[in-house]
């Protein structure tokens, strides 16, 4: 596991073309997130590197508290 504890996506030893993925968009540079057992991934959808970011469902939860408190508004200006 990644020193922070949590198994990287290689680790998960996931098909992500099997995932669900749901889009924030259509467009370039939508986020894309997928549910996978206990862990929450996320990428970016025209990502040439395939970089895929690996949470737990409590720091999902505290990401969406955030959002919806208006946390992260001045990254969106």
């Amino acid at each position: 596991m990644a020193g922070n504890g949590k198994p990287t996506v290689e680790e998960l030893n996931l098909d992500l073309d099997t995932l669900t993925w749901q889009s924030s968009s259509d467009g370039p540079g939508a986020i894309e997130v997928a549910f996978a057992g206990e862990w929450v991934l996320m990428r970016v959808s025209d990502d040439l590197a395939g970089r895929v970011l690996v949470y737990d469902h409590h720091e999902w939860e505290c990401f969406l508290d955030g959002a919806r408190k208006g946390e992260f508004d001045d990254a969106a200006e």
